[in-house]
């Protein structure tokens, strides 16, 4: 090259190396971890989101926090994945997850300090994680999963989420009802328990529907507002006068004519009415438009009617009752219609709500939440899906193990424990791993006013009298040392192990890295 320099990446690239590039992903792994972390646990602090274009969203559900913040480093972003996956995978342990995660980066960060190799701090971090699975394994509790358990699991994962502590219990007990309705032999069908929010109301006039609602309001004031074992049609056709496919002209000389044109027409849109009818149709879901005058024939015929229902209302409407959607109202037959126990319109404020009850193909059910705010019955609306999601994956993934920070800290002490028989320098990341496992219940006990470090100690005292059996309890004012157990705080075991695994992975990954390049 004659001495010249040669430039492989263009002038615009950036491009940061070695501990630089390690200490700059891991200070953003780590802020992103230290934004949620006040969120966790039953006394967790909210967060105020507030977009560019005005918009508030109120939550301590870490998930929403993360996915609604502007977060643009790259090993930042792989944090908000961490929660996402959690979120996908088990609906909750999100703020769990991603403060793990900025733990396993913040000692990381130490061992790079002391000249461990990356590669070595990951082989450390693998070994203790599938220590971590293990001993969580050994604490699934052999307790029936009955009712009321179900219902500790659903409210320990509302607890603190904007609920209320008097509302939380009912809460909790339409959520395994819900979850029990659509249970069948092969488990349970998550996607069958939808969540409907409605604003006025309490909290606790959240109600569960045996069936689906729709937003989609009656076409006419005079169709009727209640079907009882209603025939349902679900179509996928405009209910006006059909237009022609090429420009036309017609001319028109005498009175008669357009009396005759006139005629035709109102005898076109009568027939969507006769053709219902004839049929058997007792209501009607369009999602397209229905035209003033037929939507004054099909009242006259006693149908109740709907216009412009979304595609996914109408899905899951064809779906709760057995129908089938159609292009075209003439082409109705018998076995194209669904059944319902009921169809009724209720009135919230300003607002009509269709109810489809009682579906004949399907045990679908839906939770009508209530609130005063919208605000409010959004956190509702997130509380209420990671509850049906935990007692979900209580029920399908392998049972339940204590929660308030007890799991944490025997999975810690397991790991500890574990380290001792590690040869070499891998031996410093398993304990690394241990302590970063301490996070979770110091955080716990800081966040219900416990000095955290007298909490941990504490709490390691009472877990050598019985493993497992001491958390952090919220009581009060202040959290005390006690047992989750009588308490009823309880966690699926999938949460914890997802939580474990991504966080490992996602801290592994950005460990590794040692080279960022940017360019335009």
């Amino acid at each position: 090259m004659g001495g010249r320099p040669m430039f492989v990446l263009s002038e615009d690239t950036e491009r940061t190396q070695g501990r630089d590039a390690q200490s700059s992903n891991i200070a953003a792994g780590k802020a992103v971890s230290e934004s949620v972390r006040t969120t966790l646990g039953p006394r967790g602090m909210d967060k105020m989101l507030v977009t560019d274009t005005g918009d508030v969203t109120i939550t301590n559900d870490g998930a929403t926090i993360l996915n609604t913040m502007d977060i643009e480093h790259p090993a930042a972003q792989m944090i908000v994945e961490v929660a996402e996956a959690q979120e996908d995978e088990v609906g909750d342990g999100t703020t769990t997850a991603a403060v793990l995660a900025g733990e396993l980066l913040s000692k990381a960060e130490n061992l790079l300090d002391d000249d461990v190799h990356p590669t070595t701090i990951v082989e450390g971090y693998a070994e203790a994680r599938d220590i971590a699975l293990d001993a969580i394994d050994g604490l699934v509790r052999d307790d029936e999963l009955d009712d009321e358990l179900l219902r500790h699991v659903a409210e320990s994962s509302m607890t603190g989420k904007g609920t209320g502590d008097v509302t939380t219990e009912k809460l909790a007990e339409e959520v395994v009802r819900a979850v029990r309705h659509v249970e069948g032999d092969d488990g349970v069908v998550r996607d069958d328990v939808r969540v409907h929010t409605q604003t006025g109301g309490s909290s606790s006039a959240t109600e569960l529907v045996a069936g689906v609602i729709s937003e989609a309001e009656p076409v006419h004031d005079n169709a009727p507002r209640e079907v009882e074992d209603a025939a349902i049609a679900v179509v996928d056709e405009k209910f006006g006068v059909r237009e022609a496919e090429i420009d036309a002209e017609y001319s028109v000389e005498s009175v008669d004519q357009l009396t005759a044109a006139m005629d035709a027409e109102d005898r076109e849109l009568r027939e969507y009415a006769d053709a219902l009818a004839d049929a058997g149709v007792d209501v009607v879901f369009s999602t397209d438009s229905i035209d003033d005058r037929p939507a004054a024939y099909l009242a006259d015929a006693g149908i109740l009617a709907f216009e412009s229902v979304s595609d996914d209302e109408a899905a899951a409407v064809a779906s709760a009752t057995g129908a089938s959607r159609t292009s075209k109202v003439a082409d109705i037959e018998d076995a194209d219609l669904g059944r319902a126990d009921a169809v009724r319109v209720r009135t919230f404020g300003d607002d009509d709500l269709a109810f489809v009850e009682g579906g004949a193909a399907a045990e679908a059910v839906t939770m009508l939440v209530r609130g005063g705010t919208e605000h409010v019955v959004d956190e509702l609306e997130r509380a209420l899906s990671d509850a049906l999601d935990v007692v979900t994956a209580a029920l399908d993934s392998g049972g339940v193990v204590a929660g308030a920070g007890a799991t944490e800290i025997v999975v810690a002490d397991h790991v500890r424990e574990e380290a001792a028989s590690i040869e070499g320098r891998k031996q410093l990341a398993v304990e690394a791993f241990a302590d970063a496992v301490d996070v979770l219940p110091r955080t716990l006990a800081e966040n219900t006013g416990m000095d955290p470090i007298d909490g941990l100690v504490d709490l390691r005292a009472a877990n050598d009298d019985e493993e497992g059996r001491a958390g952090i309890i919220a009581t009060g004012q202040h959290g005390e040392i006690g047992d989750p157990v009588e308490a009823g705080v309880f966690d699926p075991a999938a949460v914890k192990r997802e939580a474990f695994e991504s966080a490992t992975e996602a801290a592994t990954m950005i460990a590794r890295i040692d080279d960022v390049i940017s360019a335009e």
